[in-house]
């Protein structure tokens, strides 16, 4: 080979090799990184994967045709996970997997060996902590500058080096003056700031935060109150109910570039049933909000549930961006079952519906939703009194979990759990205004839905704009976590009781399965170390809605365990 040969032949295996080279180094992980993520499969940067919110991956090294030959090649075991097992969604960068339990520790973990290479456990007030009925959950960190960025229970944003695990800024963001809130959700990095909302929904207090943050300094640039914060919010709020109204945003949204704009949805008003304590539609709770992600201004809105009546909020947060037509959508699943499809170009005043979808196959709470408007017709709402067949139940038809969207079939993957509950709804004491106290008062007993022997879940591969179904599977056991799509043709669903599947994205046939030994409750991801990829699932039981399965059931979840979990490691031989 002659030197001009060998030169061409060097500046073209060069070329390659940045063609190739990831996106996602960590050093260099910054706003404009991020808008890529979509480029490079081989990591996972962010919750819902990119600002997509596909839950897909471009990786088919693993497809329809090698999945039984899968094999678990390696388990990290963090230790107990009290209340509640492990929820998180790991992220997959450069190499290292990194995800968390209980309290808001992070583990970093090489994704290839499974060898352990740090955790950062914060010390954590119990007394904010264990306020509410959903701690200490934690759901996940956001990545970006460097940095790893988890909430806590506390009220408190952590930005941690994401090589050394090392703390760079800890800063409380909640005043606990204004209600015990704190944060469960992971949090989502746009261009300079880093974005995280609030639980909260049932407590007596002011104001559903959703802050804006600088990620590399943690000072706090904005808040935007999902309740309260604008004379539209506070008129809706009858007897100046706004000042112990819950709501926030307690799951990770998404954003949109081409209008600046990050989705968000929002929590329910509280209290949950004594209605006449909240009169009004109790704007922003059980909805979305659009917020410009540089100074948290209210763009535009929709409220899915006015005067939620049924616990039926929007912070389900999944935002699916699709184009198709000319047409710029954002799909949002309510928890009442309901899926909205959205024009996702910001005009004057509320966003415009496209269409409403429903997802749910036994719900009774209305008797429907007009699809042009968005409008809730036939509404039968909760009174002081017994109710029996509320359906579906408090947990809803549509849980926190992520569902998929395939870009190859056109496809969307969603879970839907169907069961029911007969319920008391009592007469409350209002508490002192940002109190910071559980403001519900309900007895549940959770059933099968009318008609029915038992509760069952269900997966739906359907159009997502339309709702028109393409296949369906049901489950005995409704599903708990979330789904992964990729471009092997491939849905992987981590299962109630333990069980893996991978069906076929096209015709929902289950290809390949492997017991876990424990239920889901979490996230799964796929991504790619030096050519060889892998499929990542967190395992562990026990979230709020999941532990309504025993009583269902009885066993296997009678004597599931509720404290632990695992990361298990998939790859082909």
């Amino acid at each position: 080979m002659n030197q001009r040969d060998w030169l061409l032949r060097a500046l073209a295996v060069a070329a390659l090799l940045i063609g190739t080279a990831p996106l996602a180094r960590a050093a260099e992980l910054d706003g404009n990184a991020l808008l890529k993520a979509n480029q490079d499969p081989n990591d996972w940067v962010m919750y819902h994967g990119n600002y997509n919110s596909w839950h897909y991956s471009a990786l088919d090294q693993i497809n329809s045709s090698n999945v039984k030959q899968l094999q678990l090649v390696w388990m990290h075991n963090p230790g107990a996970s009290p209340h509640g097992g492990i929820q998180s969604f790991p992220l997959a960068i450069d190499g290292t997997i990194y995800y968390t339990t209980a309290g808001s520790q992070i583990w970093a973990i090489n994704g290839a060996t499974g060898e352990f290479l740090w955790t950062f456990k914060p010390k954590i007030n119990e007394d904010i902590s264990t306020a509410t009925p959903y701690n200490p959950y934690n759901r996940g960190v956001a990545a970006g500058y460097g940095n790893l960025y988890v909430g806590t229970t506390d009220g408190r944003l952590i930005a941690v080096d994401m090589k050394s695990g090392q703390p760079q800024w800890d800063v409380k963001l909640i005043d606990v003056a204004k209600g015990a809130k704190g944060f469960t959700g992971a949090p989502l990095v746009v261009k300079d700031k880093v974005i995280i909302g609030a639980n909260g929904g049932e407590l007596a207090g002011c104001c559903g935060p959703i802050f804006g943050v600088d990620a590399k300094s943690g000072k706090k640039v904005w808040q935007f109150d999902t309740i309260g914060g604008d004379e539209r919010s506070r008129a809706s709020w009858g007897n100046d109910s706004w000042k112990t109204g819950g709501g926030g945003g307690w799951m990770t949204g998404t954003y949109d570039q081409t209008t600046n704009t990050v989705f968000w949805g929002t929590a329910n008003p509280a209290p949950d049933y004594d209605l006449e304590r909240r009169p009004g539609d109790n704007l922003y709770t059980s909805g979305v909000v659009a917020l410009d992600p540089d100074s948290g201004a209210l763009k535009s809105f929709f409220q899915e549930v006015p005067h939620d009546s049924w616990d039926f909020d929007g912070a389900v947060g999944e935002f699916v961006m699709l184009d198709r037509g000319g047409q710029h959508y954002v799909v949002h699943p309510n928890k009442g079952g309901y899926i909205y499809v959205y024009n996702r170009d910001i005009g004057e005043g509320p966003l415009k519906v496209e269409n409403v979808w429903h997802l749910g196959e036994t719900s009774n709470f209305v008797t429907g939703v007009d699809p042009h408007t968005g409008k809730l017709e036939g509404r039968k709402d909760i009174t002081i009194g017994k109710h029996d067949n509320v359906c579906p139940a408090v947990d809803g038809a549509i849980s926190w979990n992520s569902g998929a969207y395939s870009p190859d079939t056109g496809l969307y993957y969603k879970i839907g759990q169907e069961w029911c509950q007969n319920m008391e709804a009592q007469r409350l004491r209002k508490p002192n205004d940002y109190s910071g106290e559980v403001y519900m008062s309900a007895t549940y007993t959770p059933i099968a839905p009318p008609g029915h022997a038992a509760a069952y879940g269900h997966i739906n591969a359907t159009d997502p704009i339309t709702g028109k179904k393409v296949w369906e599977v049901n489950y005995k056991y409704p599903p708990m976590a979330s789904l992964l799509a990729t471009k092997g043709d491939l849905l992987f669903v981590p299962g109630a009781d333990g069980m893996l599947d991978a069906l076929d994205a096209k015709t929902g046939q289950k290809l390949w399965s492997h017991n876990d030994g424990i239920g889901h409750d979490g996230g799964i991801i796929t991504y790619a170390v030096n050519g060889k990829q892998y499929i990542a699932v967190t395992t562990g039981w026990g979230s709020y809605v999941s532990q309504n399965l025993a009583i269902l059931f009885g066993e296997p979840f009678k004597s599931m365990p509720m404290n632990g979990g695992t990361l298990n490691v998939y790859a082909l031989p």
